[in-house]
């Protein structure tokens, strides 16, 4: 009896390890506080890399994984095959996330200002994910994901 019980609460441990919306949430979550906070953290707290604009790489690379990264939830989320819809939502809440981002560095921070040229990068990195999640759709039957 106590053999049963034991057994019916790792499966059901293993079951809720396993849901891929609740896990999809936390580490898009976790992407868009660590982009929050390396964006407003002091300027003097930040490693200095001496590698010509990896600044504009780095912002490239957070926008492409903030893309990524909610598209698999709300890819979940929404059960749906039409991909087209979240992706262009998550398109345009990365443009006025990062443009926000940029307008509080400027108005609460005393080390950073924002910058256009951050902005383009953020774009760039939104722009790959989108071409990389259209031609992953293309080319495979992303609805299993």
């Amino acid at each position: 009896m106590k053999l049963k019980l034991i057994r019916c609460f790792q499966v059901n441990l293993t079951k809720n390890l396993l849901v891929p919306k609740q896990f999809y949430f936390l580490v898009a979550l976790l992407w868009t506080g660590l982009i929050v906070f390396f964006c407003l953290i002091k300027s003097s707290h930040i490693p200095v890399v001496k590698i010509t604009n990896i600044d504009k790489i780095i912002h490239s690379f957070f926008y492409f994984m903030f893309i990524l990264l909610w598209f698999l939830f709300f890819k979940k989320q929404l059960n749906s095959s039409d991909i087209l819809k979240p992706l262009g939502m998550l398109f345009v809440i990365s443009v006025f996330f990062g443009i926000t981002i940029e307008i509080l560095q400027t108005l609460f921070t005393t080390t950073r200002k924002g910058d256009l040229f951050d902005v383009l990068a953020n774009l760039v990195g939104a722009i790959l994910a989108v071409c990389l999640i259209l031609s992953f759709n293309k080319y495979t039957n992303f609805n299993k994901v």
